[in-house]
């Protein structure tokens, strides 16, 4: 008899257990994001921590990421890492995101001059978004005519790039210049994520 009330009461604090476990996913799944956020990385060769770390952060945070890159093919890491991108880079629509994250990374490169990702910085930054590029990425944002007498800071190999666009250059690790944030590289990564985040909540504020 005793046997069987122990075993009647593990199964009902299992029963139990199980219904709260599934109720709190069920919250969490339908929990409100605060927002969305693009990250664009190159098609390879892109620096994983300035990816890695930013994702994580933006997602504790409460936003939805999507990726894009030049095609939905599996991009390659500069450390290994490998991503599917969600979308191509062609399909970014600003106006259905609150930031736009240009990630790092020697294959960035491929971004400095691409028509297509100089419109999204720029079409971004026109509709009121929050602009952000990392490590040889802030090129991008130069080439899109946002740098422009503005404090930005940029992988030290690609300053002069910056300078020969009026930017003006400080070294620091991340620069805010309104809705327009900057990062130096990987080491840089997780203060620049946070920049991006008190960008949104401080935009937020103001809408």
């Amino acid at each position: 008899m005793l046997l069987r009330i122990v075993f009647v009461s593990v199964w009902l604090w299992l029963v139990t257990f199980g219904i709260a476990c599934s109720n709190g996913e069920r919250k969490e799944e339908h929990m409100e994001k605060k927002g969305k956020i693009a990250m664009i990385i190159a098609p390879n060769d892109f620096r994983d921590e300035e990816y890695l770390v930013p994702k994580r952060i933006f997602e504790e945070a409460g936003y939805e990421v999507v990726t894009f890159s030049e095609t939905t093919a599996v991009s390659i890491g500069m450390l290994g890492a490998k991503v599917t991108p969600d979308k191509k880079l062609a399909d970014l629509r600003p106006e259905e995101f609150d930031a736009v994250d240009f990630v790092g990374g020697v294959g960035s490169t491929f971004y400095w001059d691409d028509t297509v990702a100089l419109k999204v910085a720029s079409s971004a930054y026109e509709r009121g978004k929050v602009v952000a590029a990392i490590c040889l990425a802030p090129v991008i944002l130069a080439n899109a005519g946002l740098l422009s007498g503005k404090n930005a800071t940029v992988f030290k190999s690609a300053k002069g790039k910056l300078i020969e666009k009026g930017a003006k250059y400080t070294a620091a690790d991340v620069e805010v210049a309104g809705r327009i944030i900057t990062g130096n590289g990987p080491s840089a990564a997780k203060k620049f994520a946070e920049a991006i985040i008190k960008a949104l909540e401080e935009k937020g504020s103001e809408d």
